[in-house]
């Protein structure tokens, strides 16, 4: 084996071990580990075919479903670096993405193909389109058909002549907190590792052949990442499932319905689920307090929450319905996997307090803006510092890489901007991002992208976009609008024009009018006046 755990190798060894057990599921498709490989061997072949070198970029441009993984699999086979697709990008954002990484190869669900036939003359560097077929659009003639692909023998060596590493990389690109989306960096060894780490029985640290293998005593869990695999909450959720040789099974509607969720937890047996918060949580309880007897959902018994709180009154409702749940909030980032965790059983929740407290994890320390360690019960504000198994860095971006990646005593950290206290008794409280970036149902939303946008209407002078609280999405894009003659654009108009350039998650939800947003002499804006304004407004309406 290469120098370091490498995901591909990782997987080959599950196959030869358990070649017949269920590895993808979705909807009435099940492929086993044997045929997940062969398929995916395939379609490694043809892009290697295609010119590419070692770790050229591949895209997925995808919705959840079998080919996500299979495609991920095949670039990971071939030597090939990936880069996650936010599927609700509009065109501009699609083409800053596929430039920013440098991408060759896109795989693409065909209700894309219109999208992408407005940019292709835009990201001239990709040498090859594969087009999934969702039965919305004929092939187009720039494209190839990824089931033939996969259908067929390699046409060619699926491993590329620079063999497979844990150097290899993965690029999970974040809008993240300070701007344009980024590329984080993980090496494939980083992320094995890091996902591992809370495991029962780890892997050893370093590449061993066989030991993957011996950890096997047949099939794994069964695993339903609620979230897109777009996002690192539902990739990493995957990949870490199917390391222990278990399955993972995703939903096929494209919008979340927690009927088909609960339905296939009961049809599938599965085991774990990981959501995003209240956004997915209280549908859920909604839906099981209105029929409690109609699912039965005895093996479930994990669910983890990343990227979003929720309340403690929805997990006792769901307690209430299934007593065996463990219920995991986990602090953490495309960043920094496992910086805390939060864990609620029906025996515990009782005595804890709120969900923002945290148990630090055993490379994860609270730090003031000096690299001191913030002092139990001091009610100092310090940003929790993760080491150990971390990115490399953000792609192409060394002065970001700098400010987050950061060496405190000689030991390098990741610090993704998580602000806390740390309680006499070590808890941690989480405060939230340092910066105005907004978490809605577990989509990052820049500011000031939005406010760009929208002060290219008619009439508006200035904007400022702030976060309100949101019962069901942990927060709601509220924009703030000063125009030129007093006038009023309505709720409609803005998010329509909105909609027209960006992602439908980074549509305002609530307009309040201002005579003025208050810039200062140095054009900043004062964000917290101005969330506490636009809630004033919002809740005397």
């Amino acid at each position: 084996m290469s120098r370091g755990w490498n995901i591909s190798e990782i997987f080959d060894e599950i196959r030869a071990t358990i070649p017949d057990a269920p590895a993808l599921i979705h909807g009435d498709v099940e492929r086993t580990w044997n045929v997940m490989h062969q398929r995916s061997e395939s379609l490694a072949a043809i892009m290697l075919a295609s010119g590419v070198s070692e770790q050229s970029k591949v895209a997925q441009y995808l919705y959840n479903g079998p080919e996500y993984l299979e495609s991920v699999l095949a670039a990971f086979s071939a030597g090939l670096a990936v880069v996650n697709t936010n599927y609700r990008y509009a065109a501009d954002e699609l083409v800053y993405l596929w430039d920013n990484a440098d991408v060759e190869v896109v795989v693409f669900h065909g209700s894309f193909t219109e999208r992408i036939e407005e940019i292709r003359d835009r990201v001239s560097d990709v040498k090859l389109w594969i087009r999934v077929d969702d039965d919305s659009t004929a092939l187009p003639n720039w494209a190839i058909d990824y089931e033939t692909i996969v259908s067929a023998p390699p046409v060619g060596p699926a491993h590329g002549p620079w063999g497979r590493s844990g150097d290899h990389l993965l690029l999970l690109y974040t809008g993240g907190t300070t701007g344009m989306p980024k590329g984080v960096m993980w090496r494939q060894d980083d992320l094995v590792g890091a996902l591992d780490a809370s495991n029962r029985r780890r892997l050893p640290e370093s590449a061993t052949p066989g030991a993957v293998a011996e950890r096997l005593s047949g099939p794994g869990p069964r695993g339903l990442p609620g979230a897109p695999l777009m996002h690192g909450t539902g990739f990493f959720n995957a990949i870490s499932t199917m390391m222990l040789g278990g399955s993972t099974t995703t939903l096929t509607g494209r919008r979340f319905d927690v009927n088909e969720l609960l339905d296939t937890i009961e049809q599938r047996r599965i085991n774990s689920i990981s959501i995003v918060g209240d956004a997915f949580a209280k549908p859920m309880l909604a839906a099981l307090d209105a029929e409690p007897k109609r699912w039965d959902l005895s093996s479930l018994r994990v669910i983890v929450s990343s990227g979003v709180m929720w309340a403690r009154t929805t997990k006792e409702g769901l307690l209430r319905h299934n007593p065996r749940l463990i219920m995991v909030d986990t602090l953490g980032s495309s960043e920094a996997i496992g910086m805390a965790s939060n864990v609620s059983t029906r025996e515990s929740i009782g005595a804890r307090g709120g969900t923002a407290r945290f148990q630090l994890g055993p490379n994860t320390r609270v730090v003031d803006d000096a690299g001191n360690d913030v002092q139990r019960g001091s009610g100092q504000r310090g940003r929790v510092a993760l080491r150990g198994r971390t990115p490399i860095g953000y792609y192409k971006d060394a002065e970001k890489s700098a400010a987050t990646f950061q060496v405190i005593d000689g030991v390098r950290y990741s610090i993704p901007g998580d602000w806390a206290e740390v309680e006499t008794d070590g808890t941690v409280v989480l405060l939230g991002r340092g910066s105005q970036c907004i978490n809605t149902g577990g989509e990052k939303v820049y500011p000031e992208e939005v406010e760009e946008i929208i002060k290219t209407m008619p009439t508006v002078r200035d904007c400022a976009v702030v976060g309100v609280p949101d019962d069901r999405f942990g927060e709601a894009i509220c924009a703030i609008v000063e125009t030129d003659d007093g006038s009023k654009p309505e709720l409609s108009q803005i998010s329509h024009h909105v909609r027209q350039h960006l992602a439908g998650y980074k549509v305002p939800r609530h307009v309040v009018h201002v005579s003025s947003v208050g810039r200062a002499v140095n054009g900043k804006l004062d964000y917290r006046t101005l969330r506490t304004e636009a809630l004033e407004r919002i809740d005397g309406a």
